[in-house]
């Protein structure tokens, strides 16, 4: 106990001291997860709308289509969001929405579906239309879902895992919830949830300490022990990364000569190798996954999510952010919304999600839809 005012006041000033710091720390910590959640978000913009006109293309017909390196050019040398990042969009909302209970985050996630789709969306993937059309039919949500394994899930799961870090059984609670909205196959859901739980595990480590081989085999199969597919998937993963094999290699031996395929059990583990092997690179790893080929915009976002969640927003290729621009659903949106989910894991107090101008969306979707068709009709013309 201080013995005299000059004791009493030195402890005093000491408190303070010891206050100032844990105030600082934890804007510190604030400041980190805002960076790396807008990582997550804008990684995932950046690799949709960079893939995202050469989707559905092989590889050598990707180079004599669009020459050089990646940049944006969906549109007079501009880039575009496609549903890999609305999605995302729609789970962050949800998660601001309902953060506590898996079920009202379905309700939430469910009712911003069923608005997404008579929005007009373009390149609907068949089991996530059919799951909203179901939707709008009055099956509840999470009856909804159809027998699928495609990349859905896959595509807008890295955002729960980044948001609720190391909290392993709530992220299954909300990937499972997530998934069961439109794909019911188990291998839909085993995609989604190592999505998840690398994009957690990222946000919390440095771009400058990645994962070991054997613990990130370990991780993922843990997810789906009984899975022979899934195992065997994972085991030749981690030999390939240890040979130190390139990622297009990786793909060659997985039978992907020709392109990535909307099936998740491709999608995934190819994106992931790209991560791993340029780990803390989001140019190299984003290059190297869409120089694969096939389903090129949701590859990149979901490589896009990871790597921008190990690197943070303030370290991703500014002219690949700048050249995107779209709106309602902008960069700036998802910038906010990060923030917000980061304030709100921070001091647990519930908040709200993030309006726009939503009217803009059906004209903003025709617009899309009619820059879709022109890349169609020139995919007609040579070379090909």
């Amino acid at each position: 106990m201080p013995t005299n005012d000059n004791e009493l006041g030195i402890a005093i000033n000491f408190r303070k001291a010891q206050a100032a710091n844990v105030t600082v720390a934890a804007s510190s910590r604030n400041e980190r997860l805002r960076d790396r959640l807008a990582g997550v978000l804008l990684g995932t913009a950046v690799g949709d709308s960079v893939g995202l006109p050469a989707e559905g293309l092989s590889p050598s017909r990707r180079k004599r289509l669009f020459p050089g390196p990646w940049r944006q050019r969906f549109a007079l040398g501009r880039g575009m969001i496609s549903d890999d990042t609305e999605h995302t969009l729609m789970v962050a909302q949800s998660i601001l929405a309902q953060p506590g209970d898996p079920t009202a985050f379905a309700r939430s996630l469910a009712w911003r579906l069923r608005w997404w789709f008579i929005g007009l969306p373009a390149g609907v993937g068949l089991a996530t239309a059919r799951a909203c059309l179901k939707l709008w039919l009055g099956f509840p949500a999470g009856r909804n879902g159809v027998r699928s394994a495609g990349n859905g899930p896959a595509m807008r799961s890295a955002v729960i895992g980044a948001y609720f870090g190391s909290d392993t059984a709530t992220i299954k609670q909300f990937v499972e919830a997530s998934t069961r909205l439109t794909h019911t196959d188990p291998r839909a859901q085993t995609g989604a949830l190592a999505v998840a739980r690398l994009a957690a595990w990222s946000v919390q480590h440095e771009p400058t300490d990645p994962p070991s081989a054997d613990f990130t085999a370990e991780l993922l199969t843990a997810l789906a022990p009984t899975d022979r597919e899934w195992c065997e998937l994972i085991e030749t993963m981690r030999i390939a990364w240890l040979r130190g094999d390139l990622v297009a290699d990786f793909a060659s031996s997985r039978g992907l000569d020709h392109g990535v395929t909307g099936y998740v059990y491709h999608t995934v583990p190819v994106a992931v190798y790209s991560w791993l092997r340029h780990y803390g690179d989001f140019r190299g790893a984003m290059q190297a996954a869409l120089d694969c080929g096939g389903d090129s915009d949701t590859v990149g976002a979901i490589v896009g999510a990871i790597a921008g969640g190990t690197i943070g927003a303030s370290r991703l290729p500014a002219d690949w952010i700048s050249g995107i621009i779209d709106w309602p659903r902008s960069t700036g949106l998802l910038r906010r919304v990060a923030e917000q989910l980061a304030d709100q894991q921070q001091d647990g107090q519930p908040r709200r999600p993030i309006g726009y101008f939503w009217p803009a969306v059906p004209p903003r979707n025709l617009l899309f839809l009619f820059i879709v068709l022109l890349h169609g009709f020139r995919r007609l013309a040579p070379p090909y």
